[in-house]
């Protein structure tokens, strides 16, 4: 039995969909995300916190006794604590531990640096479930560690030399995140690596872009280093000196003929 919570929630056996209600979707994807027992008092107060101890505990009831109706067990309960039964796969459990393997540069990842890896990197957690304070910081902490492993996995593949891939990363983490610099400053090295200089210097202008017209921000100096020798990357904005033109100039009623230290006649 598998679980996916990545892109959008569906419960599974042998790849068939198992239909299930909504609370108990939100029951399944809580204990999954906490992948440990927790009590029951817990669970029912931080899905229900905006109504009664006993309303929240009566909602809990029922939507443990909604899960049942799947006609498989898929929670372990005891009269105090609840838990994911075990023999269920969460996909984000596995993208997680990747992701992690990604960040930790003394270990080899060969094995993960695959389509399916970056497919799994580019997909939010439960997207469409943002209306509840325990879901926004469960995103959060997933969409943060996903990015920087998109990064990772960026510059694994291009120090491969691998650099389609790698550039496919890099594009992955920018459309996560289109203001992250890192993100930008991996794929053009990516770029860069596969000797496509007029791709990185692209990719320079459109991060400048983004950020002055966002946050009124230019690239770090880290960034304006990588562009390609004899690309035109700008100064920062309020480094630049305006020329005014000679007719703008006042004119000045000193006779400057004479030399210094004379009065003219």
């Amino acid at each position: 039995m598998t679980l996916r919570l990545l892109k959008s929630f569906a419960l599974s056996v042998d790849h068939k969909r198992v239909p299930i209600s909504s609370s108990a979707q939100r029951l399944l994807a809580f204990l999954a995300l906490q992948n440990m027992p927790r009590s029951r008092t817990y669970v029912a107060g931080t899905l229900w916190p905006d109504v009664t101890a006993s309303r929240a505990n009566a909602n809990l009831r029922s939507s443990l006794w909604r899960a049942t109706r799947t006609g498989h067990q898929v929670i372990d309960a005891s009269t105090q604590e609840l838990a994911i039964c075990k023999h269920i796969t969460v996909d984000i459990h596995a993208a997680a531990t990747r992701a992690h393997r990604l960040l930790d540069m003394s270990r080899p990842c060969d094995d993960i640096l695959t389509t399916q890896m970056r497919e799994d990197l580019s997909a939010d957690l439960l997207p469409e479930w943002s209306e509840n304070e325990w879901v926004l910081v469960e995103q959060e902490q997933y969409h943060e560690l996903r990015l920087y492993a998109l990064e990772a996995m960026t510059e694994r593949l291009t120090a491969a030399g691998r650099h389609g891939e790698a550039v496919a990363a890099g594009l992955a983490a920018v459309r996560a995140e289109p203001l992250r610099e890192s993100a930008h400053r991996v794929l053009m090295n990516a770029h860069l690596g596969a000797g496509n200089r007029g791709a990185a210097l692209r990719q320079y202008e459109q991060c400048r872009r983004v950020l002055l017209d966002e946050l009124g921000l230019e690239p770090s100096p880290t960034l304006r280093n990588l562009v390609p020798p004899g690309g035109a990357a700008p100064e920062p904005s309020a480094r630049r000196i305006v020329s005014r033109p000679a007719s703008d100039v006042p004119a000045q009623d000193t006779d400057t003929s004479a030399p210094a230290g004379t009065v003219p006649a």
